[in-house]
Parts: C-alpha cells; sequence; structure tokens
C-alpha cells in the first residue's frame, strides 16, 4: 500500500485494507487534479460520501467550497431554485433574490447526491451548465456563468433509468467521464472486523463504557454475514451492542441472536415486495381471462339463445341450475340477461363440448362446491382449493356469492 494512501486514510478517519476499496481510493487520488466530472456508483449504506471529500481536499480547488446537495431530499418543485437561485417575486413566497448552489459553489465543487432523482427539466438545466458553465435563474432572462466541478452519486442504474426514460443519455455521459465505484461490504469481509473495532472504540469514547470485543468464531460469523445496509448497517449494528450487552467480550452465541433479528426484518422486507409483485401479476392475468371473456360473450349469447329456443331440454338443465346461478348472480331481474350468459357455460358443458369450459363459470361452481362442502368457513375452502384466504375472499366479492 502506498503512502499516500496511508496518509489519506489517516486523514480521512478510513478504515480497510481490501484491495478493491483500495481501489476506489488510489483512483480517487489520480483524478483530484483534474476538473473532469465523477460518477460515484455504489449500494446505499457504501459511504459514497466519502469520495467528494477526498476529491476535493487534494483538488487545485481545496480553497473553495465544496457543496453537498442531496437531490432526492429537495421537492421537485423547488429543486430548480435551490441548484439555480431565483429573482425576486419569481413565484410565490420569493420575497428575496436568492443564489443557488452553483452559484455559491463558484470556484469550488459541488456534490449531487442521488442525481437519479432529478427530474427530467432539471437534468435539461445541468448538462447545459456542464457543458459550459452558463445557467439562468428562476424567473430571470439573464444568462450567468459559474465554474463548478461537479461529483455526482447515485446507488441506482442510470443506464436503466436512461432505457426507462427517467435519466436523459445526453447527461449520463457527460457526467460518466470518471466512475468510481464504492465496493459493498460484503465484497470487503476481511476489512470488516477492522471497521467494527473502529465503531467500538468510538463508541466507548462517545458512550463512556469499556469497548467491546468478539472471539474468533464472532469474527467469523459476522464476516459471513451479507450486510445488506453495509457499512451504516454494521455501525448501527456496533453501537446497539455497545449499549445493550453488558458483557464486553461478546461470544458467537451473543452476535447471533443479534443478528438473527436483523434477518427477520430483512426476510419481511423481502416478503412483503414479493407479495405485492405476486398480487399485481395475479390482477393481470385474471383482467387478460376476462377480457378474453368479454371478447366471446357475443357469440356465445348468440348460440345459447339459439339453443333455448330450439331445445326443450334446456328448460330441464335452467331449473336443475337455477339455484346454482342464483348464489352466483344477483337474483335482481335487472341481470336476468348476465343469468342466462352465466347458463350458458352450464349448457355447453354438459349438452353440447364438454371440453370447452368457460373459465370463470367453472371456477365460480367450484368456490361454491368447497364453500358447501366446508358449511362456509372460508378458511378450509380456501385451503381445499389450494389458495389463500385473501384469494378466496376477493372472488366471493368479484363473482357476489
Amino acid at each position: 500500500m502506498s503512502t499516500d494512501i496511508l496518509k489519506l486514510k489517516q486523514r480521512f478517519q478510513l478504515v480497510g485494507n481490501s484491495k478493491i476499496f483500495v481501489r476506489s481510493l488510489t483512483k480517487s487520488l489520480r483524478v483530484a487534479n483534474t476538473n473532469i466530472s465523477i460518477l460515484v456508483t455504489g449500494e446505499s449504506g457504501t459511504g459514497k460520501d466519502i469520495i467528494p471529500k477526498i476529491i476535493h481536499e487534494n483538488s487545485l480547488r481545496k480553497h473553495g467550497k465544496l457543496i453537498a446537495v442531496n437531490c432526492g431530499a429537495i421537492p421537485e418543485g423547488t429543486i430548480d431554485s435551490e441548484l439555480f437561485g431565483h429573482e425576486k417575486g419569481a413565484f410565490t413566497g420569493a420575497i428575496n433574490t436568492r443564489k443557488g448552489y452553483f452559484e455559491v459553489a463558484n470556484n469550488g465543487t459541488i456534490f449531487l447526491d442521488e442525481i437519479g432523482d432529478l427530474p427530467l427539466s432539471t437534468q435539461v438545466r445541468l448538462l447545459r451548465i456542464l457543458e459550459n458553465g452558463e445557467f439562468i435563474k428562476v424567473g430571470s432572462s439573464k444568462v450567468e456563468k459559474t465554474n463548478v466541478r461537479l461529483i455526482a452519486a447515485t446507488n441506482i442504474n442510470l443506464l436503466e433509468a436512461v432505457k426507462k426514460n427517467k435519466f436523459r443519455e445526453d447527461l449520463f455521459y457527460r457526467i460518466n467521464t470518471i466512475q468510481i465505484e464504492m465496493p459493498p461490504l460484503r465484497s470487503r469481509k476481511e476489512d470488516i472486523h477492522l471497521i467494527f473495532r473502529k465503531f467500538a472504540s468510538d463508541f466507548s469514547e462517545k458512550h463512556n463504557i469499556p469497548p467491546i470485543k468478539l472471539t474468533e468464531k464472532a469474527i467469523q460469523l459476522i464476516e459471513k454475514y451479507r450486510w445488506p445496509g453495509n457499512i451504516r448497517e454494521l455501525k448501527n449494528f456496533t453501537e446497539k451492542l455497545s449499549i445493550i450487552e453488558e458483557k464486553r467480550i461478546l461470544e458467537e452465541m451473543d452476535i447471533r441472536h443479534h443478528l438473527s433479528s436483523n434477518d427477520r426484518i430483512e426476510s419481511s422486507l423481502i416478503k412483503a415486495t414479493d407479495s405485492d409483485s405476486s398480487n399485481f401479476s395475479e390482477r393481470e392475468i385474471l383482467y387478460k381471462i376476462l377480457f378474453d371473456l368479454k371478447n366471446d360473450l357475443n357469440d356465445l349469447k348468440k348460440i345459447t339463445l339459439d339453443l333455448i329456443q330450439g331445445d326443450h331440454s334446456i328448460d330441464r338443465i335452467r331449473s336443475k341450475n337455477a339455484e346454482q346461478i342464483r348464489r352466483i348472480y344477483n337474483t335482481d331481474t335487472s341481470l336476468e340477461i348476465e343469468k342466462i350468459d352465466s347458463a350458458k357455460s352450464t349448457i355447453i358443458e354438459q349438452e353440447i363440448i364438454e371440453e370447452n369450459l368457460s373459465l370463470q363459470d367453472n371456477e365460480c361452481e367450484m368456490i361454491v362446491k368447497a364453500l358447501e362442502k366446508n358449511k362456509g368457513k372460508r378458511k378450509l375452502a380456501a385451503k381445499e382449493l389450494g389458495i389463500s384466504e385473501r384469494t378466496l375472499y376477493r372472488k366471493i366479492k368479484q363473482y357476489e356469492l
């Protein structure tokens, strides 16, 4: 490891010896003395905000200002005013002329965190300021100039955002001249215990308590854990242990207990997301089925009416299925046509083409039978049908059973 990197780590209190982490620090030092725009990528909690500080403090602009802006925290309606400033009276509440961040950061560096959250209209303004340093305040027609270096960060895939028309392609290639990736903690396993010790020491001083330590097996356990929240999660985890645990030397079981609670939280979040996705997919399938049934409805009406007029045996079938139809559909006379439409599928099924079943009517019949068999108990009926109780409830409501 070079002397420059060692000095850098001491100056900014950075911990870690993994190659992938040191590579990111080395790249930051190499680009510091240029004016090239930088894009910092990485998952949430990996410490992306340290890169702009390193670059700025080692650049020719170090005597200027470094302004950090969280683009996702500023409402869409005011972000142009925040970044580029506004004139007096430009909008309601603009009682004075105000400088924007780009004007304040003149001859310095501006760090736009979560740049992927910028509105498309603001992206156009940003592109212009990067190309020629020009900007116009909100409510003004005067072109002004500024000299800033842009460092942007994101935890989303900007190329995917470009494909979805949520991020401008020309802006992406303008800010992506040099990309510095902050690795996730699971890719820096050899650094996890070092970072843990650093946090334990910090919290020991902060709370005036002895620092916690880990046994060898406990160390192996935290190195195997995936840390989805990265350094931020490890920091919170260390502080929790420092305060809650009475022991100062923690063993594997002590750590496992707390990590298991983290796993439960993460698992709950994943299950909630998966459930939302599956419900959405189910709705899409149902919509498609209903749309297909609607397309066939007119033809089936004609066939059914012809059969009713020409075959007296239909009266027997209709009488046999009348009670079932009344359970599935409202007995109101305004729904008489719907009763015939419902009956036609049963007629065709029993008298004409047994294999061509109506999915909707067949589903209604199965639900009715399951409910009757289980004496109206939805939980047992849902189990027998092989669907969730929630899905059964939705279908009962849908078919007005």
